[in-house]
């Protein structure tokens, strides 16, 4: 996920966006402590998504 498509969102699609992401990084720390995960660069990706989401949340908090 680019910044670019994370800022378009808006307040509630980032919550949800958040959620979901939290929920695929649990899921693939399950698969990586079982041995069943593919393509251990992909817990990565996800974390950098979760702190670009949390990021553009916070900036939005700020402005207010």
């Amino acid at each position: 996920m680019k910044a670019a498509e994370v800022i378009k969102l808006d307040e509630k699609a980032l919550e949800e966006k958040l959620t979901d992401l939290k929920k695929d990084l649990f899921f693939l720390r399950m698969q990586h402590a079982t041995n069943q995960l593919d393509n251990p660069v992909k817990i990565a990706q996800v974390r950098r998504d979760i702190a670009r989401v949390k990021t553009v949340i916070r900036q939005r908090q700020l402005e207010l």
